[in-house]
């Protein structure tokens, strides 16, 4: 079991590059066992690269990718979710061609405790009680809103310790974002350490323990949720609001 004052998932002094462009500059974040960080920013932050990066989709240029006190930085995808990171893609990303199930058991690919796969399964039936409705049905006929529940499930059935959540209200109406934060809410509940990225950063910051501003590649605010929520800066670039206000 991780000691919960040891970091789950850290970066130290990555910088990431695309040729000669200079994305990740010197981040350092630390995400630890249980908690629910969010990640705001612009477009072109480096939000998305910093997902791959923990994930292993993205090699850092300098620094390090550590996971539970190991350094992970060469290692691949495959590992890092081995030993509990996994990522909710950006818009599903789903086998739409492929059933509910189907899908829901491609999460758990590589794993090999018939006995554990099954008991998660009941654990996303339970948590999302309209895929088990849908589950023979193909992935790609769902709404919106049963897609994201499909996407979510598939990235728990790998048993995760820490889930990556890229842009999880992204395409959906209006309606379903306050229900789908409430999913991620009562995932996060359920002991598993969260690390969103997400344009909503009044929603986002509602839910989350912590938050770190991107911008343009650099850590540039690094607080509580509740205190980024009251930061004039924040509340005047990101959540639509004037220092006044």
């Amino acid at each position: 079991m991780s000691d919960p004052k040891v970091p789950l998932l850290e970066f130290r002094g990555v910088n990431t590059h695309y040729g000669a462009v200079h994305i990740l500059k010197d981040v350092d974040l630390a995400i630890y066992p249980g908690e629910l960080v969010c990640l705001l920013g612009g477009n072109a932050s480096g939000k998305s690269t910093t997902l791959k990066t923990l994930l292993g989709m993205v090699t850092p240029t300098t620094g390090e990718v550590v996971l539970d006190g190991e350094i992970v930085t060469q290692q691949s995808t495959s590992y890092r979710v081995e030993r509990g990171v996994t990522m909710v893609p950006e818009n599903r990303r789903l086998f739409k061609r492929l059933s509910v199930k189907e899908n829901l058991e491609l999460g758990a690919y590589l794993r090999t405790d018939r006995d554990g796969i099954a008991r998660d399964m009941e654990r996303i039936f339970e948590l999302f009680p309209r895929v088990k409705e849908r589950i023979n049905q193909k992935s790609g006929t769902l709404s919106g809103g049963e897609q994201q529940m499909v996407a979510m499930g598939r990235a728990l059935m790998s048993n995760p310790r820490v889930l990556l959540m890229d842009e999880p209200s992204m395409g959906l109406a209006p309606a379903l974002v306050q229900a789908n934060f409430e999913l991620i809410q009562q995932i996060h509940e359920e002991g598993v350490a969260i690390f969103m990225v997400e344009q909503n950063a009044n929603m986002a910051l509602s839910i989350a323990d912590r938050g770190w501003v991107l911008q343009t590649g650099k850590v540039v605010l690094d607080d509580s949720a509740e205190a980024l929520l009251a930061n004039p800066d924040l509340r005047a670039s990101y959540l639509g609001q004037s220092a006044e206000s």
